[in-house]
């Protein structure tokens, strides 16, 4: 009894870190947003939603999740675990905590082109340490990598790096395509959406060796 105690306690970890993960994610797209130099690639279609339709960019994202679970379905079909299915909850959190995020941070002012790299650096910052202590949670991922993830399943031969650059690309190019068709001009993809592709996972590589000395079962 005591073990199986110790095992729901050592779950229970993993889930807050997931949470606590998405949370700063959430926070992190907020601040890219405001600082107007481009989203995330990840976020960059559902803010580019966001500018034409009544979505807002958290409801965008849940949606634009649903239809990466879908996709994941397709890809995978018998092979895709029920357990995946996790991925939904996770999208409603996290986008209904990108909407607070949006919310919270209206306050800030940017008045100067330097004050808007500032904030967006906080962003990037801010993404990059959300994706590291989801990896260290290791329960469920981001429904954008679960695409990657099920592509490289079926094509075992392209490794997961190249496959999320050649996704995130592919996400980048559909917002900015959106963006022209619908609003007439480029909105959403600048110079801190190339910023964030370049940086964000060399600052989770950086923080997941730090996280890689926490033992979650010494909390």
């Amino acid at each position: 009894m005591v073990g199986l105690n110790r095992l729901h306690v050592y779950i229970l970890k993993r889930y807050l870190l997931l949470l606590a993960g998405l949370a700063i994610m959430a926070f992190g797209v907020a601040f890219s947003i405001k600082a107007s130099l481009g989203t995330s690639p990840i976020s960059s279609v559902p803010y580019v939603v966001s500018l034409f339709t009544p979505l807002t960019v958290g409801t965008a994202t849940i949606t634009m999740h649903c239809v990466f679970i879908l996709l994941q379905i397709l890809i995978l079909r018998r092979n895709y675990h029920p357990i995946q299915l996790m991925q939904l909850p996770v999208a409603f959190f996290f986008g209904y905590l990108t909407d607070f995020g949006v919310w919270a941070v209206q306050g800030i002012t940017c008045n100067t082109y330097w004050q808007q790299w500032i904030v967006c650096i906080i962003g990037i910052l801010l993404v990059g340490l959300g994706v590291s202590l989801e990896v260290k949670a290791g329960v469920v991922v981001l429904a954008g990598e679960g695409v990657v993830l099920a592509i490289c399943k079926v094509l075992p031969k392209v490794k997961f790096g190249y496959m999320k650059v050649g996704f995130d690309v592919t996400l980048v190019a559909i917002a900015c395509v959106l963006s022209i068709v619908f609003t007439g001009r480029l909105q959403g993809v600048r110079e801190g959406t190339v910023a964030a592709a370049l940086l964000v996972g060399l600052i989770a590589k950086q923080l997941g060796k730090l996280l890689a000395r926490w033992k979650l079962e010494e909390i």
